[in-house]
């Protein structure tokens, strides 16, 4: 399995990087709705998620009310991606050194008595991937709606394709 969520990582990280790489600076305070993230918001998280993947092997829990987040300072794209090389090479590191064993250990995400879920560790690290391609595929609204061609991810683009 750690082969697989080696391989895994690293085809999603170039799709990854392209969407972060074309995030203008001047858009990061726009959102398409006021219950939406920001795109500085949704790019933080998305150049972050990579983390999860070293929460999941060296923890047994995040605790949100014991926890809380700070959120990282991007003044711009050039230090969102920065965020990003750091969070997914640490994920490898930490993935390079773990035990199949370990990725059947229990995980959990709480805030104090609340519990959102229990997983294994393995379940974990999946989450993380399909939460990255989540919020990459959100973000790929978010710049459509700012009429900012998109990269393909699986394939060329319609932008791409010059596809209408």
């Amino acid at each position: 399995m750690i082969a697989m969520f080696l391989k895994e990582l690293d085809q999603e990280a170039v799709s990854t990087r392209k969407m972060l790489s074309i995030v203008p600076e001047d858009k990061f305070n726009w959102q398409p709705h006021p219950r939406s993230m920001t795109v500085l918001r949704l790019v933080k998280h998305i150049a972050e998620l990579p983390s999860w993947v070293v929460l999941a092997l060296t923890t047994s829990e995040l605790d949100f009310a014991a926890t809380p987040y700070e959120p990282i300072k991007i003044n711009s794209t050039a230090e969102l991606l920065e965020v990003f090389e750091k969070t997914l090479e640490d994920a490898k590191n930490h993935l390079l050194t773990a035990s199949e064993e370990q990725l059947n250990e229990s995980w959990t995400l709480r805030s104090g008595d609340t519990i959102y879920s229990t997983t294994s560790k393995s379940e974990t690290i999946r989450h993380a991937y399909c939460q990255i391609v989540h919020h990459r595929a959100q973000l790929g609204v978010f710049l459509r709606l700012l009429d900012i061609p998109i990269p393909g991810c699986y394939g060329p683009s319609a932008d791409e394709m010059n596809l209408l």
